[in-house]
């Protein structure tokens, strides 16, 4: 098998989220996370979402994961239901989940040895096409704890994509970074993006942040967790955060997202 062929090789992708209902039971008290939620999100697209803590984002990424069950409403990823956990799924999240005994490469490498019909050469290949797309070629051998921590968010983000899934699942992946890392990653993930137009559903607590990656942006609002609004961003790639035009759209979700939760919070302000 080529390397072109195995980047290419992937499943449709199209999720479809209908009427998920899910709740939670802690010492007889049973809370709604997630209550009527129906969400299509199409092949290759970049959904973003956002909303207060508590209001279900990080379930439901996990219900998509397979990690979690629904109590009730249907899943469904080309076409057949979600069951349990995939190849054709991956999550990244906050935090990185690197293997210290490893170094960057055989991180990279570790999902690609349950991939079958792949040789030991066609899984370099991949592995360093990845650390390639992440700017980390020239780090390969180099040991977790001698990196940056946003150099090992992206060895994170090589090794969920080299397995080649066709849906990426990304849980406030940048969170734990300081403002300028953050900033670099942006450019990275809309340059990965474009080149791999993978299928992202990425959940933060940043308005701006959504609104410099996502195709669409996706509020919840809490007690129960619901879809309270969806926003199209159609601003051109690639995104400044920093940008009017993309202020004025995260001032919009934010005026929105003020309505349901404390004005004077950090995840409005951001």
């Amino acid at each position: 098998m080529s390397l072109e062929s195995e980047l290419e090789n992937a499943l449709p992708d199209r999720i479809e989220v209908r009427d998920i209902y899910k709740t939670f039971t802690r010492r007889k008290q049973v809370t709604v996370a997630l209550q009527q939620i129906r969400l299509s999100v199409a092949e290759g697209e970049f959904v973003c979402l956002v909303g207060p803590s508590g209001c279900g984002k990080s379930t439901l990424l996990n219900l998509i994961a397979g990690l979690e069950r629904p109590d009730s409403g249907e899943m469904l990823i080309s076409g057949q239901p979600i069951s349990g956990p995939g190849r054709d799924r991956m999550v990244m999240f906050q935090e990185h989940a690197l293997f210290p005994w490893l170094d960057v490469l055989d991180n990279v490498l570790f999902g690609l040895k349950l991939k079958p019909g792949l040789s030991k050469k066609e899984r370099l290949e991949v592995a360093r096409y990845y650390l390639y797309l992440v700017g980390l070629e020239h780090v390969e051998n180099s040991n977790i704890h001698e990196l940056s921590g946003g150099m090992k968010q992206r060895v994170a983000l090589a090794r969920a994509m080299a397995p080649n899934p066709s849906v990426l699942l990304m849980d406030e992946p940048f969170a734990a970074l300081d403002a300028l890392t953050r900033g670099q990653l942006y450019g990275d993930i809309q340059r990965i993006w474009e080149a791999r137009r993978k299928t992202i559903i990425f959940v933060t607590h940043n308005v701006r942040e959504a609104v410099c990656l996502g195709d669409r942006v996706i509020l919840f609002s809490p007690n129960p967790g619901r879809i309270a609004q969806e926003f199209e961003i159609p601003l051109p790639r690639p995104r400044d955060i920093n940008s009017v035009s993309l202020a004025e759209y995260a001032s919009r979700i934010t005026a929105t997202l003020k309505g349901f939760t404390d004005p004077t919070s950090k995840e409005v302000a951001e």
